[in-house]
């Protein structure tokens, strides 16, 4: 049976790592033809490569990744596209869907889990998603007083995000996430987007399986 070819798009490259890492068992199936963590050579790297699925993240640098997902299928429509973000909005998931994908993996996927997922989604024709937030991470973020909103966009902040991408990717103002930030900040007892990411991570509201299998193998 032929191996799939896969292309990579992730503007972290230890997240790179962890998908190939995640694959290893699965080389027999999988094919990585190519990676990038930049949104604007993945149209050119998908022309040259010919992969059967792009893995693509939501932010990336120079050109987003539901831009890319626009682009690649109006110009390869026989490409499936597999959006692998950590943001957790509703509203963002179904437009990636409306634009085209054929699944929104979350980051928060069991690495074990993951060419199971990307089988699915080569496979099926049914729009899914997979990797649901582990349960802690709403919880503790309750107890913080945090809404859905609010834990959303400490969870772009996780992701490292500016306030202007932040606002282009959950279609806010960015007056309107300066005023969440600053409800987030207050709730959490920190001054600065950095002490909220590290409080968010030592208090289990931010957590990414995919990055800590790729430092447990490191």
């Amino acid at each position: 049976m032929r191996r799939l070819k896969l292309l990579l798009a992730d503007d972290h490259q230890l997240m790179l790592e962890a998908i190939r890492l995640s694959l290893q068992d699965a080389s027999d199936e999988f094919e990585i033809v190519g990676t990038t963590s930049r949104g604007t050579q993945v149209l050119p790297l998908v022309s040259q490569a010919q992969p059967d699925l792009v893995l693509l993240d939501l932010r990336m640098p120079a050109m987003d990744g539901l831009a890319c997902l626009e682009q690649i299928r109006k110009r390869h429509p026989d490409v499936k596209v597999v959006i692998l973000s950590g943001l957790e909005d509703p509203e963002i998931v179904r437009t990636a869907f409306a634009r085209g994908a054929t699944a929104f993996i979350r980051k928060h996927i069991d690495p074990r889990d993951l060419p199971s997922a990307l089988r699915q989604a080569i496979e099926g024709t049914v729009f899914q998603t997979f990797g649901a937030s582990p349960a802690a991470e709403p919880e503790a973020g309750r107890d913080a007083g945090l809404s859905e909103r609010e834990l959303t966009i400490l969870h772009a902040l996780g992701d490292g995000l500016s306030n202007k991408q932040i606002a282009k990717q959950l279609w806010l103002a960015e007056q309107t996430v300066k005023f969440h930030l600053t409800n987030i900040y207050r709730k959490l007892g920190v001054a600065t987007r950095t002490e909220a990411v590290r409080h968010a991570y030592a208090h289990g509201m931010l957590e990414s399986p995919l990055l800590e299998h790729a430092g447990s193998a490191a």
